[in-house]
């Protein structure tokens, strides 16, 4: 019984050091990622299968970091996350995109 706590706690722990950004939801059938979602983990759930991120968006984001969101598709389906200058990333079910703005554009960064 001990045995099973400590996992529960050392996994509980786990979870909570991969969890250092905001988790936000987009509203149902909301196409687009505000520009305040700079800085945060942005999950999508029955999205539609395109997503637009900010035109203009700021070149930092609310904590003083360079403009950046991470895109978590829950599903059920493929999602294509657009931008400017001809950006686009496919975000598979239960993958995470972790999408960057510099001067140049926008970028996927592989983690």
């Amino acid at each position: 019984m001990k045995t099973g706590l400590i996992y529960l706690a050392l996994l509980a722990g786990q979870m909570h050091t991969l969890q250092d950004k905001p988790v936000v939801h987009l509203r149902p059938n909301q196409d687009f990622i505000p520009n305040e979602y700079g800085g945060d983990l942005v999950e999508l759930l029955n999205s539609p299968t395109v997503i637009q991120l900010p035109t203009h968006p700021p070149a930092v984001d609310a904590h003083g970091k360079p403009w950046a969101v991470d895109v978590e598709n829950s599903g059920p389906n493929s999602v294509t996350v657009v931008g400017r200058a001809g950006f686009s990333v496919q975000v598979r079910m239960g993958q995470v995109a972790h999408i960057k703005f510099t001067a140049t554009g926008y970028s996927n960064v592989q983690q």
